[in-house]
C-alpha cells in the first residue's frame, strides 16, 4: 500500500488542533485577566487622588477624576468621610478577587481540556501509524513524549500565552499612567527594559538547544527504563541485575547532569535578569524622591509611580521567563510535530472489499527492510483456498516477514512483486477490511492486563463465554483454566507474566479462533507446547475450520506433515516445494530436518 503524500503541518496548526474545546475556556481567563490588571491599575489612582486631592487639597486632576470625586460629593465631602475611599478600594478589591476566582477555574478547565484533547489525539494518531513506524521508535521515548512533553506544552498554553497577554496589557497601562503623571521619570524607568529584553532573547536561544538535549536524553531514560520493566525475568533470569543498574545509573547521571549545567544557566539568567529588574526599581525610588523634593512631582503622583513601576518591573521579568518557558515548550512542540506529522496507514481511493474465500498469491515478491538486504527474494507460490500451507526454514529466511506482508504490516514496494488475495492485489484491499478477515497468531502472543476471558474475547464485542470456553476447548486451554482459583476471571499480569509460555501460545490462539475468519495464520504458534498438545490442537484446527485457508509457520516436521502444501525458505528463497511425502524423500532440507526430528538418520545408520 502506498501512502498518501501528506503536506507537513505547522507546530502553529498542529498548536491550534489542540486548541479545540479550550479556547473559549482560555477566552473567560483572558478576559479575567485584563479585569485582574484594570483592578491593579485603578487601585493607585484612588491612592493618589487621597493623598493629593482629598488630604493634600490639590486641585490638579483629570477630568475622569474629578468627575468621578464630584459624582461622590467632591474632595471637601470626602475629606470628612475618608470611609468612602476606603470603600472603593474595597470594591475594587472585591471585583479583583471575584475576576481572579472565575480565572482560576476557567484556566484549571481550559489547561485540562487542552491536555485531554491532546493525549485523545496523540494516541488516536500513534494508533493508526504504520507498523513500520512503531518498529523504528522505542516504545519509552513515545511515552516520554505523551507525557512529559505535553505537560510541558501545557504549561506553556495555560500558563505563559495567557499570561503574555496581561503582561502586554499591564506593560501598556502602567506605561500610560507613568507618561502621564512624569515624562522624564518614565524614559528613566524604561532604560533597563531593552537591556533585559535582549539579554532574554540570547539566553531563549542557547537554552533552546540545552532543552532539546535535554528532552531526548530523557526519552533514552523512559526506554530503558519501560524495557528492563518488560523484560524483568530475562534479566533476573541472567543474573544481570547489576550491569542494567549500573547502565541505568550511568545515563541517569548524564541526564541529571544535564539539568544541573542547566539549572546553573537559568540562574545565571534569573541573577541577572532580577538584578537588573532591582536597579531599575532602585533608581526610580530614588530619581522619584528627588523629584518629590524639588516639587517636580506630588507626594500622591510618587506613590502612584512607584506602584505601576512596581507593575512594569513584574512584566519585563515575566516576559524573559515566558522567553526561556518557550525555549522548552518549542522543543516539545517539535517532538510532539514529529509524531503528528508522521504518516498515517491510508488506502488508495476506491479500496475493494472483495471476497476473501479465494486463492492467496505471491508473485515474483521480494521485500527488503529500510537498510538492509532482500529479506526475501523472487517468492512466488499459490494457495489455493480452504488449503493449509506450511512454511519452513532457518532463522532470518523470511518466514514471519511473509505472513507480515500479506496482513499489509509491511507494504511490497511497487515494482517487487504482488500479493493477491482471490485474484485482487492486497493494495487495493481495504486495509481495515483485509486485517478483520485474517487471524493471526503471533510468534510472541501478547496478552493484556486483564482476566483471560477478556483476554481471549479481545477480538469480539462484549464477552460471550459460551464461545470463550468453546474457543479455550478448540485451543486445548480448558484443562489449564479450570485448575485456577478463579477460572476465566484470573487475572493476567502485564503481557501475560503469570502463565507459562504455552499458556500465553494457547490463550493467544484461543483468542484468534473467536473471530473465525477465512484465513487463519499460526506464526510458529505452537513452539511452547508439547507433541501431544500439538497434534490435539491441530486436529482441532481441521475439525473446526475445514473450509478457512491456513498458514501454519514451524519447525516441527509433525505440525506440517497434514499441510496441503510445504515450503521451505533459505536465505529468503524457495528452496523446496511440495507435500510432506514429497520433501521427506526429496533429499533436501526438509529430509534432512525429518530424519533428524524422527530418528530416520539414525535408524538408517544403524542397517
Amino acid at each position: 500500500m502506498d501512502q498518501l503524500e501528506k503536506t507537513r503541518m505547522s507546530d502553529t496548526a498542529i498548536l491550534t488542533g489542540f486548541m479545540k474545546g479550550s479556547w473559549k475556556y482560555f477566552f473567560a481567563s483572558t478576559f479575567c485577566s485584563l479585569i485582574n490588571s484594570g483592578s491593579d491599575m485603578i487601585i493607585p489612582q484612588i491612592l493618589r487622588c487621597a493623598i493629593d486631592n482629598i488630604i493634600g487639597g490639590s486641585d490638579e486632576m483629570s477630568d475622569l477624576v474629578r468627575t468621578v470625586t464630584d459624582y461622590f460629593g467632591g474632595t471637601e465631602r470626602l475629606r470628612k468621610e475618608l470611609w468612602i475611599v476606603a470603600l472603593a478600594i474595597m470594591a475594587v478589591a472585591a471585583v479583583k478577587a471575584i475576576s481572579q476566582y472565575v480565572f482560576r477555574v476557567s484556566h484549571t478547565k481550559g489547561s485540562e481540556t487542552l491536555v485531554k484533547t491532546m493525549r485523545d489525539t496523540l494516541f488516536t494518531h500513534i494508533e493508526r501509524l504504520p507498523y513500520e513506524w512503531h518498529m523504528k521508535n522505542h516504545t519509552g521515548d513515545i511515552i516520554q513524549r505523551c507525557t512529559s512533553d505535553i505537560d510541558t506544552l501545557r504549561r506553556f498554553i495555560s500558563e505563559q500565552m495567557t499570561a503574555v497577554v496581561r503582561i502586554l496589557i499591564m506593560l501598556g497601562l502602567s506605561m500610560g499612567f507613568m507618561f502621564s503623571m512624569n515624562t522624564k521619570l518614565t524614559l528613566i524607568a524604561l532604560i533597563p527594559t531593552p537591556i533585559i529584553f535582549l539579554y532574554s532573547l540570547i539566553y531563549q536561544s542557547r537554552m533552546r538547544v540545552r532543552f532539546r538535549v535535554c528532552d531526548e536524553a530523557e526519552g533514552v531514560l523512559s526506554a530503558m527504563a519501560q524495557e528492563n520493566l518488560t523484560g524483568v525475568r530475562v534479566v533476573r533470569a541472567f543474573g544481570r541485575e547489576r550491569y542494567e543498574r549500573d547502565r541505568f545509573e550511568d545515563h541517569n547521571d548524564y541526564y541529571t547532569g544535564l539539568w544541573s549545567t542547566m539549572g546553573k544557566m537559568m540562574s545565571r539568567f534569573w541573577s541577572v535578569s532580577d538584578t537588573l529588574s532591582g536597579l531599575q526599581v532602585l533608581i526610580v525610588i530614588a530619581v522619584g524622591a528627588v523629584f518629590a523634593v524639588q516639587g517636580r512631582m506630588l507626594a500622591g503622583e510618587y506613590v502612584a509611580f512607584i506602584s505601576y513601576n512596581s507593575m512594569m518591573a513584574w512584566p519585563v521579568r515575566q516576559l524573559g521567563r515566558t522567553l526561556s518557558e518557550m525555549s522548552r515548550a518549542g522543543v516539545s512542540v517539535e517532538r510532539i510535530s514529529d509524531i503528528q506529522n508522521a504518516d498515517e496507514e491510508s488506502d488508495e481511493p476506491g479500496a475493494q472489499r472483495p471476497d476473501m474465500n479465494g486463492d492467496i498469491s505471491f508473485e515474483h515478491v521480494s521485500f527488503a527492510y529500510d537498510g538492509t538486504t532482500d529479506v526475501l527474494n523472487d517468492i512466488n507460490f499459490t494457495m489455493k483456498a480452504g488449503s493449509t500451507l506450511g512454511i519452513m526454514g532457518g532463522t532470518g529466511s523470511g518466514k514471519s516477514t511473509i505472513v507480515l506482508l500479506l496482513d499489509k504490516l509491511y507494504d511490497v514496494q511497487k515494482g517487487r512483486g504482488r500479493i493477491t488475495v482471490n485474484g485482487t492485489d492486497i493494495r487495493d484491499i481495504d486495509t481495515k477490511y483485509l486485517r478483520e478477515n485474517i487471524g493471526m497468531v503471533l510468534q510472541e502472543p501478547f496478552l493484556f492486563s486483564a482476566t483471560i476471558a477478556e483476554n481471549i474475547a479481545i477480538t469480539t464485542e462484549g464477552v460471550d463465554m459460551d464461545k470463550v470456553r468453546e474457543a479455550s476447548a478448540a485451543a486445548c486451554l480448558d484443562e489449564a483454566v479450570e485448575g485456577f482459583a478463579k477460572g476465566y476471571d484470573t487475572f493476567v499480569g502485564e503481557r501475560g507474566v503469570t502463565l507459562s509460555g504455552g499458556q500465553k501460545q494457547r490463550a493467544a490462539i484461543a483468542r484468534t479462533l473467536m473471530k473465525d475468519t477465512p484465513i487463519m495464520i499460526f506464526d510458529d504458534s505452537l513452539s511452547a507446547v508439547d507433541m501431544e498438545t500439538d497434534a490435539k490442537i491441530r486436529a482441532s484446527l481441521e475439525k473446526r475450520f475445514g473450509t478457512a485457508s491456513i498458514i501454519l509457520i514451524s519447525h516441527r516436521i509433525n505440525t506440517l506433515s497434514k499441510a496441503d502444501k510445504i515450503i521451505v525458505l533459505e536465505h529468503g528463497h524457495i528452496a523446496e516445494e511440495g507435500t510432506h511425502d514429497e520433501l521427506k524423500s526429496a533429499g533436501g532440507i526438509y529430509q534432512k530436518i525429518y530424519e533428524i526430528q524422527s530418528g530416520g538418520k539414525e535408524a538408517a545408520d544403524e542397517q
